[in-house]
């Protein structure tokens, strides 16, 4: 009987190993066909999820309804699974290199507990050739088997958008890849149980794993050439959202926009890619360059802040600013990777006092990963204020409000331009 027949008539599990952002909602999508093991190291999310509490705030708890899932933090748990899927974190560490530790763990894990018929699928997002390089050995090491004859390798790469109640695992195509046609065939059964949309038979793993590192690669390069063009048209004293708006009437302009890069995606994934072309002894310039320039936002937009508090005759030192918003994007709570954090911290290399506030955000978290906290609610008297993350909270609101929180001749800097010609008696800018 195949894996796929197993898992549909329940005589095997599937197990979903890391129940982030990503992972969560793929297992919860399973355990609605199949029979399902969700694995993390975390005890405490693991004990929230029991209660179908999302530890990161996607998912509501009717979503956890009607499903067949057993939540653990013990590994012994995911021998009674066939179908491993493995969804953890690839993040960088601080020279911008690769800290695959999290996804060698949980290789460590699921190699120790595999057996004969397995079946091993990558979620997470590498250079291509980590899969079969850096986690099949370990796989074959720890579990005495051989992949191909003993058990099947596989990857498909994520595409959840935190976020975006549109775009989920059922409505975007679902790449899929094996280590030969038998396992390309029964993963790409398994994933349609699930993905309405379909799924794209790579011809390889490391096509696959390309495939994803160069979708957010896309994105930041053309996120880049936008900052870029934004710090050029500054210059020029013309608004680039307003450039933008007039270039984009012709039918095949691409439609970017300038702005914070962070996030546990766009701004990580490049650097894997640029890391694995340096191995090869490639040294990339347009991906690099991009970077460089999606890296420097932070202060860049800093910088434009402080000009305009001594424009405004203001003394720097112990001038105020307000920052609206701490998380990478909007209507989130994940703050890994923040972008915010580098304006927060050029504004204080210049002694400025900076308040921050976020609606999604944890104070909490945010003082343990940047090392200030949250105010929970805005005080008065700012001499700028910056509007970093477009939250729903922040959209919609009157001059007025701006007034409040500004001394005389305030400032407000607008990084997505959503109040571009409606601030009529501020100070205005935006990239």
């Amino acid at each position: 009987m195949s894996i796929y027949q197993k898992l549909l008539e329940k005589e095997a599990s599937l197990s979903l190993i890391g129940l982030g952002y990503v992972g969560l909602p793929i297992a919860l999508a399973f355990a609605r066909k199949i029979r399902v093991i969700g694995f993390d190291i975390n005890e405490n999310r693991v004990d929230l999820m029991k209660k179908h509490i999302d530890p990161s705030d996607e998912l509501g708890s009717g979503d956890f309804e009607n499903t067949d899932i057993e939540f653990t933090a013990d590994k012994e748990d995911l021998k009674k699974a066939a179908f491993h899927i493995v969804a953890v974190p690839t993040p960088i560490d601080k020279h911008n290199l690769p800290d695959l530790t999290p996804l060698i763990a949980a290789t460590r894990t699921v190699g120790s507990i595999l057996k004969k018929g397995d079946y091993v699928v990558y979620e997470s997002t590498v250079y291509p050739g980590a899969t079969e390089e850096d986690c099949l050995p370990i796989l074959e090491e720890l579990s005495g088997l051989k992949c191909g004859t003993d058990f099947k390798l596989g990857y498909s790469p994520e595409r959840i958008n935190p976020g975006d109640k549109d775009h989920t695992i059922t409505t975007i195509t679902k790449v899929v890849s094996g280590c030969d046609q038998e396992a390309l065939n029964e993963i790409a059964s398994v994933y349609e149980l699930v993905v309405k949309a379909g799924v794209h038979r790579a011809s390889s793993i490391k096509v696959a794993e390309a495939a994803k590192i160069i979708e957010n690669t896309q994105r930041d390069v053309n996120i880049a050439l936008m900052n870029e063009l934004s710090m050029i048209f500054n210059k020029m004293n013309i608004n680039t959202y307003e450039v933008l708006e007039a270039a984009g009437t012709k039918w095949n302009f691409l439609r970017f926009a300038p702005g914070l890069v962070g996030g546990h995606c766009i701004g990580v994934d490049p650097y894997y890619l640029t890391f694995k072309a340096s191995e090869l002894g490639h040294a990339s310039k347009v991906i690099t360059s991009g970077r460089s320039v999606n890296d420097g936002m932070g202060k860049h937009i800093a910088e434009e802040v402080v000009k305009m508090i001594i424009k405004a005759g203001k003394n720097v030192l112990n001038a105020k600013a307000l920052v609206m918003g701490a998380t990478f994007k909007e209507n989130v709570s994940d703050i890994r990777n923040s972008k915010v954090a580098d304006v927060v911290n050029e504004l204080k290399s210049y002694g400025i006092l900076v308040d921050v506030i976020d609606p999604y955000a944890s104070s909490e978290e945010v003082l343990k990963e940047y090392g200030y906290a949250l105010s929970g609610q805005p005080g008065k008297d700012y001499d700028a204020v910056i509007l970093a993350v477009a939250h729903n909270e922040y959209l919609g609101l009157k001059e007025d409000y701006f007034k409040s929180l500004l001394s005389g001749k305030g400032i407000l800097m607008d990084i997505k331009g959503i109040y571009r010609n409606i601030i009529r008696d501020l100070t205005y800018a935006s990239l």
